[in-house]
């Protein structure tokens, strides 16, 4: 154990580089709170995506790889920025029309669109709950409307109160013009409409910890800062958030990036110390644009889930977080191939390299020891050969290469081929389009099918794989352009995993019958 923890060390993987960051921060010592706090934030304005869910899952990693390199206690909390007031409807709402009305009410207090909650923050929380229960993950989910109404936050908001003027110094020239006349750190939830107000503080009282404003009904209103009364601006927020937990780390999206320094200065001020902060880079959705939970244009997690691994959800997360990446369907295929090539080389590799494999971090330093036989490209070629969606033909074939398999000892393909049945019957089978083979294309693959006829079941992948490579460059075809025309006049796809692999999976008197199919 002790060799692992000096290799972790000294580990290029990206969370033991954290980690080790963390470490250096307090000193190599136990704080005052007695454990290390992992903090990540969630903005419930919209349906959960799989952005929010990275934010925890590479937490986690980094959570993970510090317990290793040390033995002070951890602990990560999850929060909800659930009082912030509702300034304009998501995309993704029924009816938006009939929401207007509960514009600016917290998330807490505005209904539930989809009926299933006491309110719309309370309906998105249960799902970020759900899911991230479903991985498994180790944290503290806190509202943030409870924790103002709790008084968690009660001696960090009056040193706000207390540190006002040096707050409003902190954010004043990050403002317009116009906004700095209005400006104020604390919203005043007003007692007449329950809305979350910004309007100008009047007056401030730091001995009786109150705020003074006028509401939208032009009433002069004090109120308490504490207990709820109020809520913080969201940059002032998360600095004092910070501040009143002892948060040790905190990684936000590239759009958080410019406000860092923000958030410190605040978190300093008001007596806090900073954690220690990483970025990740924001995702893109098939066009280029940044995903938004309000707009609705990236993967929902159960969108990912109907045709990935939950494995290969944790693997795209792992990969080089502050590059940006296009999160979008066709990226899931080649997420599930990936990682189960990691899979596969861990139990041969030097420890130095198993700590930087993405499976050690995926399954906090267990990863499975079964792999599966077939690879997720080879399943969804499978599917589209055999144009079925019946799991029971599949494993026909698929003991052509794996006799002894079956869903009971191999799990993990199991769950892999419901899940390219899915992908099959969602994105290949709408838009196959088989290619018309021309002249010369007929007379190789006749060529091809005289060579296959002395193959038998038992004949290795890679001798079939001559067998086709030959048959190309015997007809002058560039071998790039050759496989692509098997895949699009076979299968009507332009791409696919090595052919020889597929034939000995789907069988060669199958691939036979299948190549006269297209060119009787």
């Amino acid at each position: 154990m002790q060799a692992l923890i000096e290799q972790a060390l000294k580990s290029n993987a990206w969370p033991f580089q954290e980690a080790r960051a963390i470490l250096k921060k307090i000193n190599h010592k136990v704080p005052k709170k007695g454990y290390v706090l992992f903090e990540t934030g969630y903005g419930p304005s919209g349906l959960p995506h799989i952005g929010t869910f990275g934010e925890a899952v590479r937490t986690t990693m980094v959570r993970k790889a510090f317990e290793l390199i040390s033995d002070i206690p951890t602990r990560l909390f999850c929060v909800s920025d659930d009082m912030d007031g509702m300034r304009k409807i998501p995309d993704t709402f029924p009816n938006k029309e009939a929401f207007l009305q509960y514009m600016d009410l917290p998330l807490t207090a505005v209904p539930d669109p989809f009926g299933t909650h006491e309110s719309y923050g309370a309906n998105m929380n249960a799902r970020m709950r759900a899911f991230l229960d479903k991985f498994g993950f180790e944290y503290e989910f806190l509202s943030s409307s409870e924790c103002y109404k709790r008084g968690d936050y009660n001696e960090a908001l009056l040193k706000v109160l207390d540190k006002y003027e040096d707050v409003m110094a902190i954010m004043l020239p990050t403002l317009g013009e116009e906004r700095q006349k209005s400006y104020s750190p604390f919203l005043p939830v007003d007692p007449e409409s329950g809305k979350v107000l910004q309007v100008a503080v009047l007056e401030i009282d730091k001995k009786q910890g109150t705020i003074t404003y006028k509401n939208p009904n032009g009433n002069l209103i004090t109120s308490e800062v504490t207990n709820g009364k109020c809520k913080l601006q969201w940059k002032p927020d998360f600095g004092m958030r910070w501040a009143a937990f002892d948060v040790d780390f905190e990684m936000y999206g590239k759009d958080h990036l410019a406000n860092g320094p923000i958030y410190t200065k605040i978190c300093q001020t008001i007596g806090g110390k900073p954690p220690h902060q990483m970025f990740y880079e924001l995702f893109l959705d098939d066009k280029g644009e940044k995903i938004s939970k309000s707009k609705g244009n990236g993967l929902s997690i159960d969108e990912w889930l109907r045709y990935g691994t939950q494995a290969s959800l944790s693997y795209f997360m792992f990969l080089s977080p502050q590059k940006a990446k296009r999160l979008f369907f066709d990226v899931i295929p080649k997420c599930v191939d990936e990682y189960l090539s990691f899979i596969k080389s861990y139990p041969t590799q030097e420890p130095d390299k198993q700590l930087e494999n993405p499976a050690f971090h995926i399954h906090e330093g267990k990863p499975p020891v079964a792999s599966s036989p077939v690879s997720y490209s080879m399943l969804l070629n499978l599917v589209n050969a055999c144009n079925t969606e019946d799991a029971n033909v599949l494993w026909g074939y698929i003991r052509h290469v794996a006799p002894e398999a079956t869903s009971e000892n191999c799990p993990m393909l199991a769950e892999m081929m419901n899940r390219a049945i899915n992908y099959y019957d969602d994105f290949i089978k709408p838009h196959k389009k088989y290619k018309e083979p021309s002249a010369e294309e007929r007379k190789a693959l006749h060529d091809l099918v005289t060579k296959f006829t002395g193959l038998t079941q038992q004949t290795p992948p890679e001798e079939i794989q001559n067998h086709v490579y030959n048959v190309g460059k015997e007809h002058g075809f560039e071998i790039k352009d050759w496989f692509t025309a098997l895949y699009q006049i076979l299968l009507g796809s332009s791409q696919g995993p090595r052919f020889g692999s597929f034939v000995a999976l789907y069988g060669v008197d199958e691939t036979i019958k299948l190549i006269n199919s297209r060119i009787a």
